[in-house]
């Protein structure tokens, strides 16, 4: 768990979100051989500037929307919340913390506050939900989970 970055502009454009990638996350996860880089489905994520760079900076190691030959660690799994961390454990965490923040500033120490009290036993607890969420998935052959 890395984060969180907070942007200035109001719209988050394929360049300012390659740039955000290439100047903040990736110089300081360098020495970390072992971490795997998740984005969703948004448009800047799936362009191709933006995956060409994912592919050569982690080969292998991100997951995200995909096409052509890209070297993604999986798909994004989209419309599948029931799998995807930030889904079904990190937004709802963050938003139960900074519910009530008075103004902006409030909300972003509110948040940073709230990522920062993630430790090694929650991320843990986590990727033991992911791994029996994904077991179900295998067990129903991918059917729809009403309530999981």
């Amino acid at each position: 768990m890395y984060g969180p970055f907070f942007f200035a502009e109001e719209n988050v454009t394929r360049m300012i979100y390659l740039d955000m990638l290439q100047l903040w996350p990736m110089p300081q996860l360098q020495n970390i051989p072992t971490f795997i880089f998740q984005q969703d489905g948004s448009l800047a994520h799936f362009h191709c500037d933006v995956r060409q760079y994912l592919n050569t900076a982690l080969p292998g190691r991100w997951i995200g929307r995909v096409s052509g030959n890209d070297q993604q660690l999986m798909l994004w799994a989209p419309r599948s919340p029931d799998l995807t961390p930030c889904d079904f454990f990190l937004w709802g965490y963050v938003k139960d913390r900074v519910f009530v923040a008075r103004d902006l500033a409030d909300l972003k120490a509110r948040i940073i506050a709230a990522v920062k009290n993630i430790d090694a036993r929650m991320l843990t607890r986590v990727w033991h939900e992911l791994e029996y969420r994904i077991g179900v998935c295998r067990v129903i052959s991918g059917a729809d989970i009403e309530n999981l």
